[in-house]
């Protein structure tokens, strides 16, 4: 498969994104939108819709989504939180805040609707998604490069866009020696229940810093609820491996590490069909990188930067990225479209990095350092003005606006 190459005074005028997870569409919609031809290569067989769990879109993120014309379709498979509260094991309320003002709420989605109202997204604007192809190498000319797949298969453009996660193989083709993925601490559970037993909490969602492992729940007008979990591991799991054991398994399992806290877990886990369960693996941070790019490919996502899913900001900075890439390869030549890229995104996403492995460090705690946090915390979150964490929810993209 090859596009046309040989870019016209080093503008890119064709892309092969490598990953149909969430960076991939929104990176090649928006390089659509750029005038740049891409197709999405994927590694799956068919669409992923039963991945991953749940997660939170922050107003950011719509930010990116709105600047190229697919808001309202995330919207439409979201849910608003309008803030949240901290709690202890036994029931002390630790805080309670939402988005600064002036600012629409954070909203919570199923990773599989998110997936699948993407997908259709990138269908409605043509974009072509090839599916089965897992990239194992990449060569480079003068006038392009060209990506072999495991069947054989090859790919040719001018621009590869690495946009497969934190296993990323682009990474590694970039930078043989860029580090892993590193591991959290902890592995996540969720589902939906359709009628979760306890009222409703009026838009709020409830997070607990448990004994044994931390609980958040959000339960609706009509009854129906979502819960995650975060659980302690002393070692990472999988998703293969959590769906190995069943959701039979884990919901007891899951019921024993909530026991005690005062909390709806037992209620909303003994609502919970197990064939509805949803495991995320671990949760996991990736460390900084050398470089984003080399010569003709490119990091965007979790590939470049992957903040764990504690900072509820993963999926929102993907998007930011994702667009902002296709901004600068639309306006810059090569090389300096990449470069300017990495120096427009990297000081915010590396910020919120470094504040996200502090919630982890809570979440994970040992029985003193519980007690201790448990102590502190309600001083930390007075102490603390809203107004200083506005800046994590602001991002305005205006696409049409030329990249200096």
């Amino acid at each position: 498969m090859t596009f046309s190459t040989g870019t016209t005074n080093g503008k890119v005028r064709s892309a092969l994104v490598i990953g149909g997870g969430i960076a991939g569409p929104v990176t090649a919609m928006a390089l659509q939108q750029a005038g740049i031809e891409a197709t999405i290569f994927e590694a799956y067989d068919g669409p992923a819709d039963e991945v991953g769990g749940g997660m939170g879109l922050a107003p950011n993120g719509f930010q990116a989504f709105d600047a190229i014309g697919i808001g309202d379709a995330i919207r439409a498979v979201s849910t608003p939180m309008n803030g949240i509260v901290l709690q202890s094991w036994n029931g002390k309320k630790l805080a309670e805040f939402g988005t600064p003002a002036g600012i629409d709420p954070t909203r919570f989605v199923i990773r599989a609707e998110l997936f699948g109202a993407l997908r259709r997204a990138a269908d409605e604007l043509g974009i072509t998604t090839v599916y089965g192809k897992r990239i194992i190498d990449a060569n480079e000319e003068a006038d392009g490069v060209t990506a072999r797949f495991e069947d054989g298969s090859t790919a040719t453009a001018d621009v590869l866009i690495g946009a497969d996660g934190l296993r990323s193989t682009v990474r590694r083709l970039i930078d043989p020696s860029s580090p892993a993925p590193r591991f959290a601490g902890t592995a996540g559970f969720g589902a939906m229940v359709a009628d979760a037993g306890v009222p409703s909490t009026d838009g709020m969602m409830h997070m607990t810093f448990g004994k044994r492992c931390f609980f958040a729940w959000q339960v609706f007008a009509d009854g129906t609820g979502i819960w995650f979990i975060n659980l302690p591991v002393p070692q990472p799991l999988s998703v293969n491996e959590q769906r190995g054991r069943g959701g039979a398994y884990w919901l007891s399992h899951l019921a024993q590490a909530c026991d005690g806290d005062v909390t709806p877990a037992k209620r909303m886990l003994a609502s919970t069909d197990p064939k509805t369960m949803l495991f995320a693996g671990s949760t996991e941070n990736m460390p900084r990188l050398a470089s984003w790019s080399r010569g003709r490919m490119v990091l965007t996502g979790d590939a470049a930067h992957a903040p764990s899913s504690s900072s509820g900001q993963g999926a929102s900075l993907a998007a930011e990225s994702s667009v902002e890439l296709a901004r600068c390869l639309r306006d810059l030549p090569l090389p300096h479209a990449l470069a300017r890229y990495e120096e427009l995104r990297r000081p915010r996403v590396e910020r919120i990095i470094k504040e996200t492995a502090r919630t982890n460090a809570r979440k994970a705690a040992g029985p003193i350092a519980r007690v201790v946090r448990d102590a502190l915390l309600p001083t930390m979150f007075k102490l603390m003005k809203p107004e200083k964490n506005a800046w994590q929810f602001q991002y305005p993209i205006e696409f049409d606006a030329p990249v200096a």
